[in-house]
């Protein structure tokens, strides 16, 4: 039997949006196979050599329509003072009367397909369901990857379970005879909306093809939602990655990490340690669901079943893992189609290719001046594929969390690693975290942009809210039960602008370190921030590191610190009166210590 809520939901979206046709997906593989070939025939999509790339599609999407949209992603909740300074707003009722007039007959034309998703394993306490209503094929297949879909999603609703509205269209609707574009999207910028609907568990997307602003479980529903579902419920989603850290006699931790983008997240969950005996396996690249387990730990699982990944910038240099995980049955985005017939991006081997055909579908070489992939070219992998997932990465139950880590790219100020004095501490370190402005994010390059837990841009509710939740959570369970924070910063540079630490696989010799911490086995000093290693306890064996390298990797510059605590009150003062008193009060205690002449 179908949901009952569920089968009337679709009733009045087909009455909406008028399509030729409903298809209910069952998440069998004849299924993405036969879609797989539809895209391929109409010309939406490459098939890639079947001998070097087996069942892997390139798409390239229309130049409007190449990343998220921030300025047209709302948070519609009740009030505005609910979605907090972070958020875009609009008054849900207004929203839902603008929306309405875009959806009303936008899939004639199309089929309405209707995907029934599990983020997580199903069946596990830690997981949601919700239902993604779209016209667009390439969501379908991309869901495929990304969540678990199908039939038995539908069994594990049950007639009345509740679920996630999630509600997308193209807004592209075909007239009889018309041709189809190979990535049918609204090119007009206003007239894209991707809206959260957090009160009432609902998404509605429109005029966008792309990424999140269309596959709706991922950060739409895995983090905007969910982070308000986490609040009401009492557990954390969090955009943060998770790792099995064994060492060399065997034992195993887990760690989370939330890192903004540009800060090398996806290699730091696939990391090749260089340090000998050391091992990482993969959890999940992007997205963390914490809850408070039987034991008291606070367990974690990765509700995604793929890598919706960047690819420029992904070689066997900086991530051999997450090219070995793309070399079949992924869908590959607005990257170069090369010769003969597979697929390329910027930094993906040493040489170019001598010729291809660029995202935009022209003719390129690499004396063309011009780009090949998108800087924002994607691929969309199976996490099982992935040669260093862990075994437990599917665990119903989830894996218990030891440390959380902090990071953000700053080229000075902050330490290599430092460990906070306690929960309340972590979490103040991680309200102040941000990166300076790459080439590839928004504002201007070099300015610091103050991200939160990596939440600014996917927060479903006011920020200063979150900051709260998150002190709560820490008194869900005993304090021995705890993760412990880090705050790690890989990308400090020296006076002259090189960069003081190799980064990659060397990364390990901090998690070594923090994992020595969490046994008792290893020394720190304490310092107005926090705890940094102590004089050698840092493995640097094997590293040419000068020694006055070593040193300004782990020195705390008060005076760079106290210039620091002017630029966090005006940002703590946007949160008004959400601001947890707390995180002031961690901020007076900095400043304190800062100007003492001892920590």
């Amino acid at each position: 039997m179908i949901n009952k809520k569920l089968a009337a939901w679709v009733e009045e979206m087909r009455a909406l949006c008028t399509p030729d046709r409903v298809h209910w997906c069952d998440g069998s593989k004849a299924e993405y196979d036969r879609l797989a070939d539809e895209t391929v025939a109409v010309g939406a999509a490459n098939r890639l050599d079947p001998e070097r790339w087996p069942h892997c599609l390139l798409f390239r999407s229309d130049p409007s329509d190449v990343a998220r949209v921030e300025e047209r992603t709302f948070i519609c909740s009740k009030t505005r003072e609910d979605a907090g300074p972070s958020n875009n707003w609009m008054d849900p009722d207004e929203m839902k009367t603008l929306m309405r007039k875009s959806y009303r007959g936008c899939m004639k034309g199309r089929t309405l397909y209707v995907i029934p998703y599990s983020m997580g394993p199903i069946g596990s306490p830690i997981a949601n369901i919700g239902v993604e209503i779209t016209d667009s094929p390439y969501v379908v297949v991309n869901m495929h990857v990304m969540t678990r879909v199908g039939t038995k999603v539908l069994e594990a609703l049950g007639e009345d379970g509740e679920f996630v509205r999630a509600m997308h269209s193209v807004g592209a609707p075909l007239a009889p005879g018309q041709k189809d574009s190979s990535w049918p999207c609204n090119p007009d910028i206003q007239q894209k909306f991707i809206t959260h609907f957090p009160d009432t568990r609902e998404i509605w997307s429109y005029g966008s093809g792309y990424g999140g602003n269309a596959l709706l479980g991922k950060k739409c529903h895995a983090l905007r939602i969910a982070s308000v579902q986490a609040r009401d419920e009492g557990w954390l989603a969090e955009h943060m990655l998770i790792i099995k850290l064994t060492n060399p006699a065997g034992k195993s931790i887990y760690v989370a990490a939330a890192f903004p983008s540009q800060c090398g997240k996806t290699n730091f969950a696939m990391m090749e340690p260089t340090l000998p005996g050391w091992k990482v396996e993969t959890i999940g690249d992007d997205i963390c669901w914490m809850k408070p387990g039987p034991d008291g730990r606070w367990r974690a699982i990765n509700p995604e079943a793929g890598f919706f990944g960047v690819a420029p910038g992904t070689s066997m240099k900086s991530n051999p893992n997450a090219v070995r995980t793309v070399q079949r049955n992924t869908i590959f985005t607005n990257c170069v189609l090369t010769p003969d017939q597979g697929v390329w991006w910027e930094d993906m081997t040493d040489a170019p290719p001598s010729k291809g055909v660029d995202w935009q579908g022209n003719e390129w070489t690499p004396a063309s001046g011009k780009k090949g992939a998108h800087p924002n070219a994607r691929f969309t992998a199976p996490a099982s594929q992935c040669p260093v997932i862990a075994p437990e990465w599917e665990d119903p139950a989830g894996v218990p969390i030891s440390a959380i880590l902090f990071g953000g790219r700053r080229a000075s100020v902050v330490p290599l690693v430092t460990e906070a004095f306690n929960w309340q501490h972590g979490i103040f370190l991680g309200s102040i975290m941000g990166s300076e402005m790459t080439a590839a994010a928004f504002g201007t390059v070099g300015t610091l942009r103050r991200d939160p837990m990596a939440m600014l841009p996917f927060c479903g509710y006011h920020m200063g809210d979150y900051l709260a939740h998150w002190l709560r959570a820490g008194q869900m369970t005993s304090p021995d039960k705890l993760p412990r924070f880090y705050y790690v910063n890989w990308f400090r540079k020296s006076a002259d602008g090189k960069w003081l630490w190799p980064g990659f696989g060397e990364n390990s010799r901090v998690l070594k370190w923090i994992f020595e911490r969490l046994e008792g086995r290893s020394e720190a000093t304490r310092t107005p921030i926090g705890q940094v290693p102590a004089a050698g306890t840092l493995d640097l064996s094997g590293l040419d590191l000068d020694p006055e390298n070593q040193t300004e990797l782990l020195s705390v510059d008060r005076a760079a610190w106290l210039a620091e605590i002017a630029d966090i009150r005006r940002y703590y003062a946007k949160f008004g009166g959400h601001l947890p008193r707390e995180l002031a009060e961690e901020l007076d205690a900095m400043e304190r210590r800062l100007k003492e002449k001892s920590p």
